[in-house]
C-alpha cells in the first residue's frame, strides 16, 4: 500500500503547469509490440475541480484524489463523488494557499496534510481525512516547517517535508521544530511527547515493535537551517511511549539528498544487539548502550561521478553506484571505494566484531560495482552496469499564463520553462566483468570480462547457473567453474542493447532499448522477441503485471506486457497533469497492477490491464 506522495509547487513533478496536456489515451492498434492490444476503459469521470497539484490513487483504487492549490475532490472506485471542497471552509483555521499537500494512504481512507506558509502571520496547518473530507485537527503551534524564500524541492522528503516524518507503525507525525522534535497522534494532532534532546529533522528511522522504541538519525533540515546553532549530527534510540532518550551517539558524517526524490541517502538495520547504520560506510553500535562497536568506512564517490549539477538546461545527479550491503548470519560484505587510487572492492567483515577477514582484489576502471551476490560458497560481484540518474531539464510548455510569470521557471508570449526530474537508468563506458570470489579466502575463483558495452545484473538459478547479458550477447555460466554454458547474439532478436534481466519462471527476460527478448534457462534458446518498441526508459514488475515505459519527447507512455510471449497488453499516453511521480505525469497505478489511472484537469480515466 502506497503511504505518502508529495505536491510540489515548482518543482512540477507533477507536471503542474503543463497547458498543453491532454487525458490519457489509449493507444490501441497503433501500440508498439508483438501483438497490437488494447487496455480497455472501465469509466471516465470528473473531480469537482482542476487536479493541478495532486491527482492520484490509494494503493487499492478505492479512492482517488484531485486537488489544486485551495481545494479537493475525492471520487471512489467507481467513479462516484464521494467529497469535494476548498480547505477555507473544510479548516477550521481557514488553512487556504497549500503550497505543500501530501497524502498518507491507509486501510481505508488516510490523511491529507496541508500546509498554508503564510509570508505575512503565522503558518496554518490542517490534516484532512481522505474518506470523508472533515478536518481532523487543524495547528498554528508548528512554525517554520517550510523554507521560505527557497525552491519547494529542498524541503520534501520521501513525499513529506524535511520538518514532518510519518511513523506508520505509530501513526503519528515526529514534527521539527528550532529546539525540539515533538510526537502528535495523527488521527487527533495530541501531542504524545516532546524531548528537546534530539534536533533537527528526521532522516532515516527503524522502528523496533518488540521494544516499542525508535531508532533514527537527525539532519540539518533546511527549513530550520538558519535558526540552529551548535547543530550536531545524532543516532539516538527513542522510548516510542514516553519519548525517553535512552541514549544518544554523534556521528560523522554528512547526510546528503538525492536530487529528485530528496530521500536521505543513509539506512539503518537492527540485527539483534547492533544497529548498523550505512553512511559512507559501515558503522556499527552497540543497541543496549550506543557505543560504536566496529567501523568501516570510506569516501563516497557519489559526487565525484555526477558531473555539474548546473549544466545549462538540465541539472543532473548519479546514484547506485555502489551495492547495498550483503548480510548473513555471522557476516557482511562491503564495497568498498580506495583512496586516491579510486579502485573498488569487496571487504567481508564478521558481523559481530567488524574483524576484517579478507579483501577482494581491487578493481581498476570499474565506474560502479552495483551489486554483490552470494551463491553457497561463491561470492559474484558485478563490475560495471547501470546506475541511475536523477535530474531536471528546463522544458518550454505552451501556457495560460501568458505573459506571466510561471513558479519555478520563466515564461512570455504563451510558454514557461520549467524545471522537469526525469529518473531513469544508464551505462557509462567502463570495464565490465563477472568475478567470481572464493567466500573463504577472499581470492578470485573465476572472472569472465567478455563484456565490452554493458552489463546487466545477474539471475541466479539454484546456486548453480549465473545468467547475465551485456549489449549485444546473452550468456549462462556454471557458478561454480566458471565454465560459460552458451553465448547467444542478443542483438539479432533486433529489440535494441540489453539493459536489464527479469526472472520470469523458465525464463530470463532481457528488457532492451527498444523491446523485450526471453531466453530459456535450459539452454539459452530464444523463446521470443517482441517487436520494437521505440524507446523505453524504465521498467515496473508491480503485483503479477509488467510495464514499460517510455517518457521521450515530453511523452508519458506505458505499456502493459505479457512476459509470458511478448505481446504488448495495451498502452496509456498521458501529458496529464498529477499522477505519481513513480510512474510519470499524469499516470498512477494501483498496488496490484490491475489499473491505470490517466488524469487531466479535472478529467479522470480508470483503464484495465487485464480483459
Amino acid at each position: 500500500m502506497k503511504t505518502t506522495t508529495i505536491a510540489m509547487v515548482s518543482l512540477c513533478v507533477m507536471g503542474t503547469f503543463t497547458a498543453s496536456a491532454q487525458l490519457g489515451g489509449l493507444i490501441g492498434k497503433k501500440s508498439a509490440g508483438k501483438k497490437s492490444g488494447s487496455f480497455s476503459t472501465v469509466w471516465e469521470s470528473e473531480f469537482d475541480n482542476k487536479a493541478s497539484r495532486l491527482a492520484l490513487c490509494d494503493g487499492d483504487g478505492q479512492y482517488i484524489i484531485g486537488t489544486d492549490d485551495n481545494s479537493a475532490s475525492v471520487i471512489d472506485a467507481n467513479g462516484k463523488a464521494i467529497w469535494n471542497g476548498d480547505y477555507k471552509k473544510l479548516t477550521t483555521n481557514k488553512t487556504n494557499n497549500s503550497e505543500y499537500q501530501y497524502t498518507i494512504w491507509k486501510e481505508k481512507g488516510g490523511y491529507l496534510f496541508l500546509f498554508d506558509a503564510r509570508k505575512l502571520g503565522t503558518d496554518r496547518v490542517a490534516v484532512l481525512d481522505l474518506a470523508t473530507g472533515k478536518e481532523l485537527w487543524n495547528s498554528e503551534l508548528y512554525q517554520n516547517l517550510i523554507p521560505k524564500g527557497t525552491k519547494a524541492e529542498e524541503g520534501t522528503d520521501q513525499g513529506e517535508l524535511e520538518t514532518v516524518k510519518y511513523i506508520g507503525e505509530l501513526d503519528s507525525f515526529l514534527i521539527s521544530q528550532k529546539n525540539s522534535i515533538i510526537l502528535v497522534k495523527a488521527n487527533t494532532g495530541e501531542k504524545i511527547w516532546e524531548t528537546n534532546r534530539f534536533k533537527g529533522g528526521v532522516g532515516k528511522y527503524v522502528y523496533d515493535a518488540k521494544r516499542n522504541e525508535i531508532i533514527m538519525v537527525n539532519f540539518k533540515p533546511t527549513a530550520l537551517g538558519a535558526l540552529f546553532s551548535g547543530f550536531k549530527n545524532q543516532l539516538v534510540r527513542v522510548n516510542a511511549a514516553n519519548g525517553d532518550i535512552l541514549w544518544d551517539a554523534t556521528f560523522v558524517g554528512t547526510i546528503e539528498k538525492e536530487l529528485v526524490t530528496r530521500r536521505a541517502i543513509i539506512d539503518l538495520w537492527i540485527k539483534g544487539d547492533k544497529i548498523f547504520m550505512y553512511l559512507d560506510g559501515m558503522n556499527v553500535y552497540d543497541y543496549n548502550t550506543g557505543q560504536k562497536i566496529w567501523n568501516a568506512n570510506y569516501e563516497n564517490d557519489m559526487q565525484g561521478a555526477n558531473g555539474g549539477l548546473f549544466s545549462g538546461g538540465k541539472r543532473s545527479k548519479i546514484y547506485r553506484t555502489l551495492a547495498d550491503p550483503l548480510f548473513t548470519d555471522d557476516a557482511v560484505y562491503l564495497v568498498m571505494l580506495g583512496g586516491r587510487d579510486r579502485t573498488k572492492y569487496v571487504e567481508k567483515h564478521d558481523l559481530a566484531s567488524g574483524k576484517l577477514l579478507w579483501a577482494s582484489e581491487k578493481i581498476t576502471g570499474a565506474f560502479c560495482m552495483p551489486n554483490i551476490y552470494k551463491s553457497g560458497d561463491k561470492i559474484l560481484i558485478q563490475v560495471g552496469g547501470k546506475v541511475q540518474v536523477q535530474e531536471f531539464r528546463l522544458e518550454e510548455t505552451s501556457s495560460s499564463f501568458g505573459a506571466g510569470m510561471a513558479l519555478g521557471g520563466f515564461g512570455g508570449g504563451g510558454t514557461v520553462k520549467q524545471w522537469v526530474p526525469y529518473i531513469y537508468w544508464d551505462y557509462k563506458n567502463q570495464k565490465n566483468s563477472v568475478l567470481c570470489i572464493d567466500d573463504k579466502t577472499g581470492q578470485v575463483a573465476w572472472r569472465s570480462e567478455r563484456f565490452d558495452k554493458r552489463i546487466t545484473d545477474f539471475i541466479l538459478e539454484e546456486n548453480k547457473t549465473l545468467f547475465v547479458g551485456d549489449g549485444d550477447e546473452f550468456y549462462g555460466y556454471d557458478i561454480a567453474s566458471g565454465k560459460q554454458l552458451f553465448d547467444v547474439k542478443h542483438n539479432d532478436a533486433r529489440v535494441g542493447k540489453a539493459t536489464d534481466v527479469i526472472d520470469f519462471g523458465e525464463k530470463v527476460v532481457v528488457l532492451s532499448e527498444k523491446g523485450l527478448a526471453a531466453y530459456n534457462k535450459k539452454d539459452g534458446t530464444r523463446a521470443y522477441a517482441s517487436d520494437k518498441i521505440k524507446g523505453v526508459d524504465y521498467f515496473y514488475h508491480i503485483g503479477d503485471n509488467y510495464f514499460l515505459r517510455d517518457q521521450r519527447n515530453s511523452k508519458n507512455i506505458i505499456y502493459g506486457i505479457d512476459m509470458s510471449n511478448g505481446e504488448t497488453k495495451g498502452s496509456v499516453q498521458s501529458k496529464g497533469k498529477g499522477g505519481s511521480p513513480k510512474y510519470g505525469n499524469g499516470i498512477d497505478i494501483t498496488s496490484d497492477g490491475e489499473y491505470i489511472f490517466a488524469f487531466k484537469g479535472k478529467k479522470v480515466e480508470k483503464i484495465k490491464v487485464n480483459n
